[in-house]
């Protein structure tokens, strides 16, 4: 099939699933572990293939985690997976949903439109409809709509930030190994951004620019966490980002993992440090008031 001018040819892209990535990581890193060996944990309540949001033909699905028992409003959070804009699905970030859930968040991990069924912005729509879903079912999940964070991992970190500074209703971000500007001088986005974004940055640039978080950073931006691998090209546009926030005395902290990949939190031990890290920060901004 030929290739019109100006349009993007879809990347070669391979199944971005945990086991495909722990088969790829452990001929480097011979050390690691699989985390689809951890347990369900016994204190959280499991809804899976939950329909958020339904139209034109397409029906987008969400899993939930939250704590057992509660009674009480809790922080919740969305996890946007990652895949370059074209693969993965919201299994990918099950085990840190789950794990959240079992230390008092309302975890909802989603599936999003990708690059092969929608173009930018679809995905960004779609998670402020989950967001606007958790909200809505704010008592059936006991969730406290002043306390929503987002999070996201590659890919899914961009999008996640994207919504994350243009939403009122999220109160905290969490990037993990994802770019926040696709202009910005370090950025090294190529055949994947363009094939989301619809056409190259030459031929495009505002559309570039504005999938690029870093334009929106302003006074409101939540606080933001950055946890991220040792590989430089997916922390394009971090520092000035970290720098507008401390400008703005808005609270941020950046934590590089020392020698990993990217992709890092889908295996052990990697996958214990950024929950560890995340839940501190979480902590940190929603449960230090209570008892």
């Amino acid at each position: 099939m030929a290739i019109a001018f100006g349009q993007v040819e879809r990347p070669k892209a391979s199944p971005y699933t945990i086991e495909s990535t722990y088969q790829k990581l452990k001929k480097n890193y011979p050390f690691i572990e699989p985390i689809n060996t951890i347990a369900l944990p016994e204190n959280i309540v499991v809804k899976e293939n939950i329909i958020y949001k339904e139209e034109k033909n397409v029906s987008l699905k969400a899993d939930i985690y939250s704590p057992k028992n509660s009674v009480k409003k809790n922080p919740a959070i969305v996890l946007i997976h990652g895949g370059g804009w074209i693969s993965g699905s919201k299994e990918n970030q099950r085990y840190m949903a789950q794990q959240l859930a079992s230390n008092g968040y309302v975890a909802m991990t989603i599936n999003y439109s990708l690059a092969d069924e929608a173009k930018y912005p679809a995905a960004i729509d779609d998670v402020y409809s989950a967001i606007n879903y958790l909200i809505k079912n704010k008592k059936e999940y006991h969730v406290n709509p002043k306390q929503i964070s987002i999070l996201g991992a590659s890919a899914g970190a961009q999008i996640a930030t994207l919504v994350g500074v243009k939403s009122s209703k999220i109160k905290a971000i969490v990037n993990i190994d994802g770019i926040v500007s696709f202009i910005h001088k370090e950025a090294e986005e190529g055949q994947y951004a363009a094939y989301w974004l619809d056409g190259w940055k030459d031929d495009n640039f505002e559309r570039w620019k504005e999938a690029s978080p870093l334009e929106f950073v302003e006074k409101d931006t939540p606080p933001t966490l950055f946890i991220n691998s040792s590989q430089p090209r997916f922390h394009a546009g971090r520092d000035d980002m970290m720098k507008i926030l401390s400008n703005y005395h808005i609270y941020t902290e950046m934590h590089e993992i020392k020698d990993s990949p990217h992709s890092f939190w889908l295996a052990k031990p990697w996958f214990n440090e950024t929950l560890t890290i995340t839940l501190n920060f979480l902590n940190k901004l929603f449960k230090q008031h209570e008892k």
